[in-house]
């Protein structure tokens, strides 16, 4: 918040330990020197992911009391916590992910791939009716290979879209992952269709050393029945 002292920063020193590589070491300090890892753990976040939904909402006022809200690669959960306590009991959050995780509380939560043929089906049964917003910080196993990888990230946020054009209500929004790089264009052009806004954000819970960027498409315009073929 404005005129919010910083916290005092402290830096941990991890020492290399004996079944511990040096590539593990250098992520274990960087965590424990991670401001927003320390703030998340006393404001009961599960992850510093948190803060980034947390920024993204305060721009774009993205979540509201009573929304419905989808959750796309939702695990350890830090997201539906900041979109369940958003919404309140009037609203619904369903999150989704192949890696299991505890309850969350005001949240229902499938453990599944969301790239299953069944993952849409059930995700449309737990929400019982049209989504206000589609969350997706979904990413792909990393190869060490940026175009590769750049292509797998892209591939998911299609995925993503794909769904958020079935299930999204008139006026609804899509926040998604991607990367930085040259193969988002078709999604882009997708999002330019079928929103009024389509605008990129990283927000400063971002490692700054990261390429990761989202995307931020509000003002869904729905699908017409002249738009739908009958082909």
């Amino acid at each position: 918040m404005a005129g919010e002292a910083k916290p005092r920063e402290f830096n941990v020193h991890v020492k290399t330990a004996k079944r511990r590589d040096y590539a593990s070491t250098l992520w274990l300090k960087r965590q424990l020197n991670d401001p927003y890892v320390r703030k998340a753990k006393a404001e009961g976040f599960r992850s510093r992911a948190a803060y980034k939904l947390i920024e993204l909402d305060e721009k774009f006022q993205l979540l509201r009391p009573g929304a419905r809200v989808v959750d796309l690669g939702c695990a350890p959960g830090g997201w539906c916590q900041v979109a369940a306590k958003a919404v309140g009991k009037s609203g619904r959050v369903v999150g989704i992910d192949y890696l299991g995780m505890p309850a969350v509380p005001g949240a229902d939560v499938l453990e599944m791939d969301f790239l299953d043929e069944e993952a849409p089906q059930k995700l449309q049964e737990l929400m019982d009716g049209k989504a206000d917003l589609v969350l997706s910080d979904m990413a792909a196993p990393t190869t060490g290979h940026r175009s590769t990888d750049h292509l797998r990230i892209v591939g998911l946020a299609e995925a993503a879209l794909d769904y958020a054009e079935d299930v999204l209500a008139p006026g609804g929004a899509f926040v998604c992952k991607v990367f930085a790089g040259g193969a988002e264009g078709d999604l882009l052009n997708r999002l330019k269709m079928n929103f009024e806004s389509v605008k990129h954000a990283k927000p400063k819970a971002s490692r700054s050393g990261s390429a990761e960027k989202y995307v931020v498409a509000t003002g869904f315009r729905g699908v017409t029945d002249n738009e739908i073929s009958e082909d």
